[in-house]
């Protein structure tokens, strides 16, 4: 479909014939937009944002603006990558990276209801869904099939793990790690079994295996070191090993633990 002549596109932009660009939608120079990816009336695709194909970006979505960063300095070159098949709904943002050559990158598969937000330099993989109005700060990591339910927000340089839940309105703070289900303090309340049980790729005896990490990790009162020792000596199921490998890894904010005997977890 031709791009409708109310729509107001950078010549430098690179659209592909397959494309639809729909009235009063805006793309700024050297933007890319992959075969049929839809723009809407009235959305956003800012400078250097590469887009793969069959994306749609609806009304007042923003999609590869200049990032919420005070060390941001305009004219500063960063981008945006975003892969196949992501929706991004009414008034949902995505930013660019921060520093020179920095890039966001948004997987494939994902959905962003209205007003959601990824901030710049954050990385976020595939099949997540952000409900509305869900937020993440700076330098964020999600896990493939995240969950973040309606005004989660997510503290900067923050990791979400795979398949990980989110709780509403929660304010997360700390790691989560993968195949976890949040309170709304952030702290980890259980696994999401539901979550688990409706992936086909994840076998019964990797769910009972998870089971048995998890009560090592947030119910036996180990110290985060302790527990890690205990997944490696007694558990070798592949999803146990990557939750392993996810507590071992670099973390500036810290893995989130269980929920204080009454009172908040990570508060």
């Amino acid at each position: 479909m031709p791009i409708h002549p109310t729509a107001i596109v950078d010549p430098k932009a690179e659209i592909d014939p397959a494309a639809e660009i729909g009235p009063y939608a805006i793309v700024e120079e050297n933007a890319r937009i992959g075969a049929g990816t839809r723009l809407w009336p009235h959305a956003f695709v800012g400078r250097d944002t590469r887009m793969g194909e069959g994306n749609e970006v609806h009304p007042g979505a923003a999609v590869g603006h200049a990032p919420q960063d005070r060390n941001y300095k305009r004219g500063t070159r960063s981008f945006l990558e975003v892969g196949d098949e992501n929706v991004f709904r009414e008034g949902s943002s995505i930013h660019r990276g921060t520093e020179e050559g920095a890039t966001t990158r948004i997987g494939s598969g994902c959905l962003f209801m209205a007003t959601s937000h990824a901030g710049h330099d954050c990385r976020v993989a595939d099949g997540v869904t952000f409900a509305n109005c869900a937020l993440l700060g700076g330098h964020v990591s999600v896990g493939n099939g995240a969950i973040l339910a309606g005004g989660a927000m997510v503290h900067q340089f923050v990791r979400i793990g795979r398949l990980a839940m989110i709780a509403g309105g929660a304010r997360v703070r700390m790691d989560v790690p993968p195949f976890m289900l949040t309170e709304h303090d952030g702290s980890v309340r259980q696994l999401n079994i539901i979550g688990l049980q409706r992936d086909p790729d994840i076998p019964d005896e990797s769910v009972a295996a998870l089971k048995g990490a998890f009560r090592a990790l947030y119910r036996e009162g180990l110290s985060l070191r302790d527990a890690i020792a205990r997944l490696e000596k007694d558990f070798d199921a592949p999803e146990v090993v990557e939750l392993t490998e996810f507590l071992k890894a670099e973390s500036k904010r810290g893995i989130a633990r269980p929920p204080r005997a009454g009172g908040r977890g990570n508060g």
